[in-house]
């Protein structure tokens, strides 16, 4: 977690605002969880994360016990995500991390249906930010001769690996993306 800019809080208030708006609209909640959820500190993710687009932490508990709002310690988002190119995906991952804060903590079923409640586009394009944050950290990229398919990469791949697609070895080559 990396304390917010002033400009990131900005950004995440509105989202925040657009977000819990759109609950509302919903009518799946009732205004009293929506309020608990305008009470949550807002934080960023360090920049190099790859893997993460958005966290809810909680604190910590007794095992065995219920999930409640007010366990949140906070929610964070990847910092790419305030990103305008992002917006769309970036009010489902708010949103997503807003039904964990509900206690909904594993991605079940019941989770599932409530996630397809969010009415707008976005919630598609979770692979494509992941490539994306992928590329702009890697430092490598492992790529085959044969098909000319690339996997970026932080560490290089010293010949050890494999092709996903023909199953050719993998070249190391340094990604000049990384620099820009």
């Amino acid at each position: 977690m990396a304390k917010p800019s002033i400009d990131q809080e900005q950004r995440l208030a509105r989202l925040s605002d657009d977000v819990l708006n759109e609950m509302h609209d919903l009518g799946k909640w009732d205004q009293h969880n929506l309020d608990q959820l305008h009470t949550i500190p807002l934080a960023v993710l360090r920049r190099n994360a790859t893997q993460r687009h958005g966290v809810t932490r909680f604190r910590r508990r007794s095992k065995g016990s219920e999930l409640k709002t007010e366990d949140v310690e906070t929610i964070d988002l990847h910092p790419q995500l305030l990103d305008e190119a992002w917006a769309d995906y970036a009010r489902f991952v708010l949103y997503h991390e807003y039904l964990h804060a509900l206690g909904n903590r594993f991605h079940d079923a019941q989770f599932r249906i409530l996630e397809e409640l969010w009415p707008f586009t976005g919630a598609e394009r979770g692979r494509e930010f992941t490539q994306f944050l992928r590329q702009s950290t890697a430092t490598w990229l492992w790529v085959c001769e044969t098909c000319d398919k690339q996997y970026p990469r932080k560490t290089k791949a010293n010949r050890r690996y494999r092709c996903r697609i023909c199953t050719s070895i993998l070249i190391d080559v340094a990604n000049m993306q990384e620099a820009n």
